[in-house]
């Protein structure tokens, strides 16, 4: 299960516009600790171009639906930035996956 799916099964409001398809930066998360950090596969070149289209990009951010829950992220928190980016302007709202 990923980070955003997890976020949604908990009620927790993180976007995910393309839901889960690695299309759009909308579900992008910051690992507040370092050493959780590090314990997370590198991103791919998909998920770093989707990344540079975040907003408040930094050293720890990963996109959400990338990540995904394992034991060994037992205890991670996360922060969600101030804003997201989503250049789709037709009007569609997703719903939760």
């Amino acid at each position: 299960m990923s980070m955003l799916e997890a976020a949604h099964e908990n009620g927790i409001e993180l976007e995910g516009a393309c839901e889960g398809s690695l299309a759009c930066s909308t579900c992008h998360v910051i690992v507040m600790d370092v050493e959780y950090y590090n314990k997370l596969e590198d991103p791919t070149d998909e998920e770093n171009d989707m990344l540079d289209l975040a907003f408040g990009l930094c050293e720890t951010s990963r996109l959400g639906c990338q990540v995904i829950a394992k034991r060994e992220l037992d205890g991670v928190r996360l922060a969600l930035p101030a804003a997201t980016r989503n250049f789709a302007v037709d009007g569609y709202v997703p719903k939760p996956h």
